[in-house]
């Protein structure tokens, strides 16, 4: 199959990391190119091209016209089947109305009427059905896609502790993702600070546009930002406990990260992690009560719960790539039928 994924959106979190996994993966057995805008690396300079294997296409759309790039690639390159990504991309594929099946992931939620207007989506949450009454398409059950971590030595795990600002003994608190409102890192500083944990150090990696006011946050506590790292999937083999404090968490591909490392979990009870959470533990706490972050953290510090390894099995690439090619097959089958 000729395959175009199409992803509009700059730097590089969870949604880019899956979607760069995909294309990878189906460069195997297929002919793949990713539509990105022009703009597509942060102000630190991370991008999803920077992740994606050299046989993927690359093909950039103009930032202020990318409809226009788009309806182009499509002519040109006539893929079949188009996989979009997050609300930009699947906006304009839907107006595009192309000659081939159209399928959209679901990395967030029904956030405008275009989703609705593709041959299929991707629930990787069964939370997000609850906003498909109206879709008369095809909806596929396909888990978020995971890549087993190497298991980390000493030295490097010691090495990790080290750049995070841990002495040996301390207890690490570490949170990887996106300094931006939505995903409530502000929340876990005031309950850090709260709970005042003897021997205790914060780590937070990745960057955004909260990071000054979050370091403005945590003056005079031991709290070190690490800013964007190509490594951050190490740092959780270093952590003594994952923090995941979000608003909002469609799903929480960063929980699945740290079950893979086998750390401990706390996390607000919103959408995704009171999924996971449910088959895997962890501990939840309601979302925006710092007062019980804080107590859920002094708990977890004092009786620090054992590094467990998981059964991830469902979400490894290999098997979600194979529900994703079944996927794109059944709608092409639909569309010659």
């Amino acid at each position: 199959m000729r395959i175009l994924h199409a992803l509009l959106s700059s730097g590089f979190a969870g949604t880019e990391r899956a979607t760069a996994e995909m294309c990878n993966a189906l460069c195997d057995a297929h002919e793949v190119a990713l539509a990105v805008r022009r703009g597509h690396r942060s102000r630190a300079g991370a991008s999803i091209v920077d992740h994606l294997d050299p046989r993927v296409q690359r093909h950039e759309l103009g930032d202020w016209f990318p409809g226009r790039g788009l309806a182009r690639l499509v002519r040109e390159w006539r893929p079949d089947v188009i996989h979009t990504h997050l609300r930009k991309s699947t906006r304009l594929v839907a107006r595009l109305r192309p000659p081939c099946p159209a399928i959209a992931t679901l990395h967030m939620w029904v956030n405008g009427p275009h989703f609705l207007q593709m041959d299929g989506l991707v629930v990787i949450a069964q939370w997000q059905k609850k906003d498909l009454a109206p879709y008369r398409g095809r909806v596929f059950d396909i888990n978020e896609s995971l890549v087993p971590h190497p298991r980390l030595d000493a030295a490097r795990i010691a090495q990790l502790r080290a750049a995070a600002g841990a002495a040996p003994g301390e207890f690490l608190v570490g949170g990887v993702g996106r300094l931006a409102h939505s995903k409530g890192f502000d929340l876990l500083v005031r309950a850090f600070r709260e709970a005042a944990l003897p021997g205790a150090r914060l780590v937070l990696v990745g960057d955004g546009r909260e990071r000054a006011a979050l370091e403005a946050l945590a003056a005079g506590l031991p709290v070190r930002f690490l800013g964007f790292r190509d490594d951050a999937k190490d740092f959780y083999q270093a952590f003594d406990l994952f923090v995941s404090p979000s608003r909002s968490e469609p799903l929480g591909r960063v929980l699945f990260e740290a079950l893979d490392a086998g750390v401990p979990v706390l996390a607000t009870r919103t959408q995704g992690p009171s999924e996971i959470l449910a088959r895997f533990p962890g501990r939840l706490v309601p979302v925006e009560d710092v007062a019980a972050m804080a107590a859920a953290l002094r708990e977890l510090a004092a009786a620090p719960p054992p590094r467990l390894a998981h059964d991830l099995s469902d979400y490894h690439l290999p098997n979600v790539l194979r529900a994703t090619e079944a996927a794109y097959r059944e709608l092409l089958e639909a569309r010659r039928g």
